[in-house]
């Protein structure tokens, strides 16, 4: 079972209707905005239709961990913090990554319990590698990059 860390790398301007619209959809609003979701045939084809302005892979554990400790918010921009845990029946952030990697919780769905769906990013520490505007195979940042996601995560956490 695979959770992706799908990130926004590109802005707004000259952006077609249709990816500004799936943007939308997956909650990536502004750049650098981080979400998580579960792999699935919806997702994987949201993901081809914006992956000339994402960047996603398969997220780690310590990094997981590490997302929700110093980026996780809940509504009026406080952080997650282990009584909101304990709310939702989980002693500790390990053991909610374990939940969410094994998909017995889905995070975008608890916004329903005051937490925020999106991860807000630094800009990556050291600067982009490649180029913004190209893949990432090709000696760019954008689209699949599995489970490199984890170095990038570290530096704009």
């Amino acid at each position: 079972m695979v959770l992706y860390a799908i990130i926004r790398l590109r802005g707004v301007p000259d952006t077609p209707y249709e990816v500004q619209y799936t943007l939308r959809l997956l909650r990536l609003v502004r750049r650098f905005h981080c979400v998580l979701y579960p792999d699935s045939p919806a997702i994987r084809g949201m993901l081809l239709k914006v992956k000339d302005w994402v960047t996603w892979g398969e997220i780690d554990r310590d990094v997981l961990i590490e997302l929700l400790k110093r980026r996780g918010r809940v509504v009026g921009n406080k952080p997650l913090t282990l009584e909101l845990f304990n709310k939702l029946g989980y002693s500790s952030f390990e053991e909610f990554a374990d939940a969410l990697l094994s998909h017995k919780v889905l995070y975008h769905k608890l916004e329903d319990k005051g937490v925020k769906p999106v991860f807000r990013l630094h800009p990556p520490r050291g600067g982009f590698k490649g180029s913004i505007k190209k893949p990432y195979g090709a000696g760019g940042e954008l689209g699949y990059r599995g489970p490199a996601i984890n170095e990038l995560l570290r530096r704009m956490i």
